[in-house]
Formats: C-alpha cells, structure tokens, sequence
C-alpha cells in the first residue's frame, strides 16, 4: 500500500518543467566556467572561482527544490504567505540602512563571503501573496478596494527596490499585470503601459509637441472606435491635428519675415495653440460625457489630461529622477548619443560577440570576447553572449525555446488547475520569468537599456538561483498537490 501511494505521488510531478529547469542550470553553469576560464579556474570545479561556486549553489538548489516537493506541505505556502511577503518588506527595508553598496545600488546583505540579496527573494513573496488575496471568495478585480489592494501589494517592494536604485529589479514588478489581466483586469492598462513607453520615447527623441499630437490623436481615435464615428474623425479631427503638426513649420516660415524671428517663434509658441485646441476639446468630450452618462469618456478624458501631465513631467523625470548612468544608457539606446568606449561599451562587445558566433558558433571555450574578457559582467548579466559566441545562432535558440517551453508549460499546468491559488501563483512565476528573459536578452542585444538584471537559472549568483528555483519548485509542488486528488 505504501509503495502505491509513492509511486502515485512520483507520478504527479511534472517532470517535464523539472527537466527543463536542470537543463538551463547545467547550461548556465557550463557557460559561466567559459565566461572566466581564462582569466579564474584550473577546472569547473575550482571551489574558489565562480563556476566551482555556482555548482555548490546548484548543488543546495536541487536540495531546496526537493525540500519543497517533499518535505514542505503545499498548502502551508498559502497560510504563511502574508508573514513572508512581511518579512521580505522588512528585510527590503533593512537592506537600504544596512546592507552594502554594490555598483551604486545598496540591495545587499553581506556576510563574510556571502551576500544575500532580499529583492530576489521578494518575487516569491509577492506572488503568494498576490495568489493569496486574489483567491479569496468573491475576490473580483473590479471592485475598487480589491484593486487598490493589489496594486499595494506589487507596488510596495516595487517602490522600496527603487529606493535602493534597483531599477532592474523594480521593472519586473511590470509583468504582474499580465497575471492580473488574465484574472479579469481590462485591457485597457496594458494599452496605457504601451501608451506611457511610447510617448516617454517620442518626447526624447521627437519634442513634447509631437508627443501630445499622438496622444490626442489616439485618444481621439479610441473614442471615434468606441462610438462608432469613424467617419467623422477621419473626417474632421484627423485632418486638425495633421494642420496642428504643421504649426511649427508655419511659425518658422513666418518668423523668417520678421526683424526678431526668436522674438516672433517665442510669442508664437505651438504649445499655445495646442493648448486651444486641447481645451476646447475636453470641454467638448466632457459636455457629450455628461449628456450621455458614459463612463467611457470621461475615463478617456482622465487618461488624455493623465497623459499631458505625464509628457510635460517626461523631462522632470529623466533628468531629475533617473541617476547619471541610467540617463546614459537609454541616451545611448535611443541614439541620442554614441559612447562606444563609455556605457555603451557593455552592449557594444555583446552584440560584438553573438554576431561572430555565427550559426554554431566559434566552439567550447573559443570565445575570443569571451576569452580575453571584452565583454564586463560577462558570467551574470552577459551571460547570453557567452552563449552566442561559443554555440551561435543554433545554441541561443536553443536556450530561448527551453525558456519558452518553460513558461508554456507553467501556463499549461496553472489553466488545468482547478484551484485559483495555484492558477494565479502559476501566472505570477511566468511573468517573473518572461520579464526576466525579455529584459536580460533585450539589453545584451541593444534594445533594451543596460540595467543589470540576471538571466534566470543561467546568470552566476546564489540568490538569483535559489529565488528561482523556489519560485518554480513551490509551484510544481502546487500542481503535485492537485493532480494527487484529481
């Protein structure tokens, strides 16, 4: 009888995101011995150097990971998730007064040879508590206390790593809200998160002018969408704010005929007649709003005004909040400045190095980039250029399908679940990941700023890989649970 029920029990595992998982770490561990080789060990296993260090990590991960399938009972994550999420805010908290500064960012713990870094774990304590709240009996996004509550909930160790100049850390928080739009959040914040990036774009590299004629223009075309007046923006708003894109160019020609032409551009300011125009259109929307009791405008409008503001802060923004470096590498990202030699030297020699690794790539431990140490950060935050350059085109998407089937297969097994604390907490692991491997893989091939965020389960690093090791095994073991009663 007890061997039926251990046979039973092994079954229910999904061994198939197991298999992934030590693929990746293995993978990872392999390309960290290439990324220092040449300059750290006599072998992989070298303790003293960073790949012997990342096998002793992996080596306690697999421990951890079978502490959670098998010693840990899965429902004990649900009732403990609100004295761990307290916990981690603490320690996000004590890090800033008493941990160590690490590149300009005061996120570690230190001791002795060890550091810790609590933001890592945070993600977990997030998700389970996000998993827990949302669960509840008649939770419904919806309801404006169970969306306030929530939003608190990402956003105060978001806010927290922020203030200890983790922004890396801190976007991650971002990919929650494809967990909460598939739990019933509209699809309209989606939109405005694209809204926000695109306009933040448009007002460095364009002008704040042009920036407001593409919000105007979309709002304007949303409402035309929702209404069913097509035909009348095309009609009579599109061709208004086409003239008003034409404004500068009209006041410059003018101002060409006058004694004092900065005097004349300067009274003449397209902003002014923007602003007219703007005006005069809330004022409309809000009198159609009121006649016609509809929400729908008025949310428009709030998020048209939402907007202004936040074009006229974008300024604010990146040269007073923003610090110097970050300034930087989105100035280098967007082409506003070329520093090949400065912090655009990282990306440089990345793109560098997967563009010479070809389709299979230069050969184990032929790296040039690689070998002679081009590439800073080349075992953490670079680690996927090691990869291009030694395996190619053929290793990479390698790598990025395990990732993919990896995120897959977690989605799979949390829409088969039949209980909503093992479905969200699911969702929340695949966003953790995938936000991980879009930031990581972006800023290693330039389109994405530098902003130091690990590659899961590949990058070095102890608490990166116990984190995520954790993140996914309390989830497999979730599912485990389930599949034993079904």
């Amino acid at each position: 009888m007890e061997s039926y029920k251990r046979t039973g029990f092994l079954k229910t595992i999904d061994w198939s995101l197991v298999v992934t998982y030590l693929l990746l770490v293995i993978i990872g561990w392999v390309n960290i011995y290439a990324s220092v080789h040449s300059s750290e060990p006599s072998s992989i296993f070298d303790f003293s150097c960073r790949s012997g260090k990342q096998f002793v990590w992996i080596i306690s991960g697999i421990a951890m990971a079978g502490a959670i399938l098998f010693l840990i009972n899965p429902r004990a994550w649900e009732s403990m998730s609100v004295l761990i999420y307290a916990v981690t805010v603490l320690l996000l908290v004590a890090v800033i007064f008493l941990g160590v500064e690490v590149k300009g960012s005061r996120s570690w713990f230190e001791f002795g040879p060890v550091r810790f870094q609590p933001a890592e774990i945070s993600k977990i304590s997030t998700s389970l508590l996000l998993a827990t709240v949302m669960s509840q009996f008649g939770y419904r996004i919806g309801n404006i206390r169970n969306f306030i509550t929530t939003a608190l909930i990402i956003l105060v160790p978001m806010i927290i790593i922020i203030a200890q100049s983790e922004t890396g850390s801190a976007l991650v928080y971002v990919g929650f809200v494809f967990m909460l739009y598939r739990e019933g959040l509209s699809g309209w914040l989606l939109f405005m998160i694209g809204m926000a990036i695109l306009l933040f774009v448009l007002t460095l590299t364009v002008s704040p002018y042009a920036s407001l004629l593409t919000l105007a223009g979309i709002a304007t075309l949303c409402c035309a969408m929702e209404s069913g007046r097509m035909k009348k923006w095309a009609l009579i708003i599109l061709p208004a704010i086409i003239l008003l894109a034409f404004v500068p160019a009209i006041i410059r020609w003018a101002a060409g005929f006058a004694d004092d032409p900065g005097r004349i551009e300067e009274l003449l300011d397209p902003m002014y007649f923007f602003a007219l125009a703007a005006t005069g259109g809330v004022l409309f929307y809000a009198f159609r709003a009121f006649r016609e009791r509809s929400l729908f405008k008025w949310g428009a409008i709030a998020s048209f005004i939402a907007g202004v503001i936040f074009v006229m802060s974008v300024d604010f923004i990146f040269h007073d909040v923003l610090q110097d470096h970050q300034r930087k590498r989105i100035e280098v990202l967007l082409g506003l400045k070329e520093d090949p030699t400065g912090v655009g030297y990282n990306v440089n020699q990345s793109m560098i190095a997967i563009g010479s690794g070809g389709l299979a790539g230069k050969g184990f431990l032929h790296g040039t980039q690689t070998t002679y140490g081009f590439v800073p950060e080349q075992s953490t935050d670079f680690i996927f250029c090691t990869i291009g350059e030694e395996w190619g085109f053929i290793g990479t998407t390698v790598v990025i399908i395990l990732y993919v089937f990896l995120i897959w297969r977690i989605i799979h097994d949390a829409e088969r679940s039949k209980e909503a604390f093992t479905r969200i907490y699911g969702y929340c692991v695949a966003c953790c990941i995938f936000m991980h491997l879009f930031i990581n893989i972006g800023m290693t091939i330039g389109i994405v700023p530098v902003i130091g965020i690990p590659l899961p389960l590949l990058s070095y690093g102890g608490s990166s890989l116990w984190a995520f090791t954790a993140l996914i095994f309390i989830f497999i073991a979730l599912d485990r649970n389930e599949k034993r009663f079904m």
